[in-house]
């Protein structure tokens, strides 16, 4: 019977005096360390996905579709392959399907070749996903002022805090309180019409949005003409800087057509400009200017 006991001691824990249960076997000791170690290889390991197993997830967080970029991506990756890995988690919807957490352009350039994608798989709830794709954001250079606001801006309106926002993107409460400044001022359709916009830093946002403040967005948009999206900024910031245009003149004329002088209309008012031969009519029309109002009155009546 003692013998039983101890051999049953051995295959079972010690239950700790502190009255906590045991920690699992595979925790402890050299099996806990090396099923870790285990786990930590599966997390960094690079495995090839099927693109089309693979969809888009988190955050959009570019403005521009950039073919020409997708373009050289692919005669790159022709030559030397693909490099750098995307970062992907397994699908919470859909058993076998991988979600985009960044790498969204090397995805669509080895879709386009027909190649499987090399990726790391990470296990992410939502939340974790637009932590982890603002931080790889944050990190790369290419992404422009705007495109990095616009993601700040989806973030909130998906509901999440302004202190997740900021550790995100690794930018403090102040610079994330300016870029939500412009991306609120400005309509949405204006900023997809101009495009990601890369020489157009904080500042020339900013006065962007201070110029098109109370402009209709029907005004805004076909403003945003050029070839590119830095050209499509600066177009729209020019015609905002200039003066407005006069309003078109309308020509007065007398009974036997001869020109009496022009009235130009605007939202504001309505000015009469009568010519130099036409001040003997001006003088008359502003002394009857009285009469003539009660009797327009009246037709109204």
């Amino acid at each position: 019977m003692a013998r039983k006991d101890l051999l049953k001691n051995l295959m079972t824990a010690p239950v700790p005096d502190d009255g906590r249960p045991p920690l699992p076997r595979s925790d402890r000791g050299a099996i806990g360390a090396v099923s870790k170690s285990i786990n930590e290889l599966k997390s960094r390991a690079i495995i090839e996905v099927p693109a089309d197993m693979i969809d888009d997830a988190g955050i959009e967080d570019r403005l521009d579709d950039d073919p020409a970029g997708i373009e050289a991506l692919m005669s790159s990756i022709r030559e030397y392959g693909q490099q750098v890995p995307v970062l992907l988690r397994h699908s919470p919807n859909v058993e076998g399907r991988y979600d985009i957490v960044f790498g969204r352009r090397r995805v669509a350039a080895m879709r386009r070749l027909g190649l499987p994608v090399k990726a790391m798989v990470r296990s992410l709830n939502d939340r974790e996903l637009v932590v982890a794709q603002g931080q790889e954001n944050s990190a790369r250079k290419d992404l422009s002022f705007i495109e990095k606001a616009n993601f700040a801006r989806q973030m909130v309106a998906a509901g999440y805090d302004r202190k997740l926002v900021c550790d995100a993107l690794s930018i403090d409460k102040t610079v994330i309180s300016r870029m939500l400044t412009v991306v609120e001022a400005l309509p949405d359709r204006l900023i997809r019409a101009i495009g990601a916009a890369p020489s157009a830093g904080r500042d020339r946002w900013l006065v962007l949005a201070q110029k098109a403040q109370g402009r209709p967005v029907e005004d805004l948009v076909p403003l945003a003409v050029g070839p590119d999206s830095d050209t499509r900024f600066a177009a729209v910031l020019s015609a905002l800087n200039s003066p407005p245009a006069r309003p078109a003149a309308q020509v007065l004329a007398s009974a036997d057509g001869a020109t009496l002088g022009q009235v130009r209309r605007s939202k504001a008012k309505t000015v009469i400009e009568l010519d130099r031969g036409g001040h003997d009519f001006a003088d008359w029309l502003i002394d009857r200017m009285a009469e003539l109002h009660r009797d327009w009155q009246k037709g109204r009546s």
